[in-house]
């Protein structure tokens, strides 16, 4: 007889709660195997693919794209033993040594699916369901509810879509559409409901900002010097074939100068009245995406060479802009920058992500009026930002993190002093 399991969503990174549904990879009667990705989902930190630690056939699915859907939940029942194998030998099978093996990042808690129940009377549904005092319950699932509520749309005045009268995420948003207003100009609005890296992104830039005391400071600095070293390093055999950015010139400056002044790259820890300092740099570089903002994590870039720095700059900003970037990579960061100036912006306040200590701003570089040696010269200039927290890091040692950087890029060749 068939052996049917739930495939449980899974917490693919500390904390999370929730996640939507985005694509299905499989449909029922689909034959898969171990390890096999059979959907999409985006978290509240990235887009993940999750594989299934069985082969079998699927017999349902659990989700419909767009749902959003809690941790824990079932969202796939597969039939592990679709040939009865197990009613033949009067045992289920052993599984084999590649079933056995756990799934990386993730590990979903395998159960015992249990059937659905029958209807045992035939139900009209193309009507609302009636409760004892009378009133009408309408038809439609708990993410289409949640859905409704979040749009403002009474859901007992719709006529669903759906087979039998279920209302679906559509029939809401049809009914939502409406809720538009013109104003006397005849502009419109409309609205989105907040989910996924824009909700995440807003619940820790809040919880910084009204924890941590921020301070920012401003340094203006000619980095004519750092441009032309870039051009040669562009013809070193060392950087073949590596896109050499001024940010990857960035992050060199800002792991060499937190040798210097580590309080930058530490945590505030109030539960155990400690500052934890960090003998490492897992730098986050903040990444704009279709899905907002991310803050992927290059680990141990304090170990890095500038080429190294560079090649994994490309891949974490290409990685995060395809929204692949595994929530995995966006735990745990010492220090970030974010790069203000790729969107030709001089510079600005930056929020300190939580549980870190600075933010540096890299703003857009730009031919300006420079005076060198008492004459006015065109030259290359910047200008940097940096917030820290005011509990971890005192004015004279921001003061000090910021001046080592700007030295750094404005000569590079100070780095041999370090």
């Amino acid at each position: 007889m068939p052996d049917f399991k739930q495939f449980l969503l899974a917490d693919t990174a500390e904390g999370l709660t929730e996640a939507e549904i985005l694509g299905w990879r499989v449909q029922p009667g689909d034959e898969v195997k171990v390890n096999q990705i059979v959907v999409e989902v985006e978290t509240a930190k990235a887009a993940v693919e999750l594989p299934i630690p069985w082969a079998g056939v699927v017999t349902e699915l659990l989700a419909a794209p767009g749902e959003t859907v809690a941790v824990g939940a079932p969202i796939l029942t597969i039939d592990v033993d679709p040939a009865g194998a197990a009613a033949s030998n009067g045992s289920a099978p052993a599984p084999s040594e590649e079933e056995m093996k756990p799934l990386v990042g993730y590990g979903s808690k395998a159960t015992t699916a249990r059937r659905r129940p029958r209807r045992t009377a035939a139900v009209d549904q193309s009507k609302p369901s009636v409760t004892p005092s009378g009133g009408y319950v309408p038809l439609a699932k708990p993410p289409v509810r949640k859905l409704a509520k979040e749009l403002g749309v009474d859901l007992s005045a719709l006529s669903g879509s759906a087979e039998g009268g279920v209302i679906t995420r559509e029939d809401v948003q049809r009914a939502a559409a409406p809720v538009r207003t013109k104003p006397a100009t005849g502009a419109a609005e409309h609205r989105v409901p907040i989910k996924g890296v824009r909700r995440a992104t807003a619940q820790a830039m809040v919880r910084s900002a009204f924890t941590a005391p921020h301070v920012t400071e401003f340094l203006t600095v000619d980095v004519t010097p750092m441009m032309e070293l870039r051009e040669k390093l562009k013809k070193h055999p060392d950087f073949a074939g590596v896109r050499l950015t001024p940010l990857a010139f960035a992050a060199k400056a800002v792991c060499l100068a937190v040798s210097r002044t580590p309080d930058v790259n530490a945590t505030w820890d109030e539960a155990a009245g400690e500052i934890v300092y960090k003998d490492y740099v897992h730098l986050g570089i903040a990444a704009a995406t279709p899905r907002g903002l991310v803050v992927p994590k290059i680990r141990d870039a304090h170990a890095m060479s500038l080429p190294e720095l560079a090649r994994a700059l490309e891949q974490l900003t290409t990685t995060a802009r395809d929204g692949k970037t595994p929530p995995a990579d966006m735990l745990d960061g010492t220090i970030t920058i974010t790069n203000v100036g790729v969107f030709g912006v001089d510079t600005g306040t930056p929020i300190i992500n939580p549980g870190e200590a600075a933010i540096l701003a890299f703003g857009a570089i730009r031919d300006t009026p420079w005076v060198v040696d008492g004459q006015i010269q065109v030259r290359k200039v910047l200008q940097l930002a940096l917030s820290f927290d005011h509990r971890l890091v005192d004015g004279q040692q921001g003061s000090q993190f910021l001046a080592d950087v700007g030295a750094l890029l404005a000569d590079p060749g100070v780095a041999i002093t370090y």
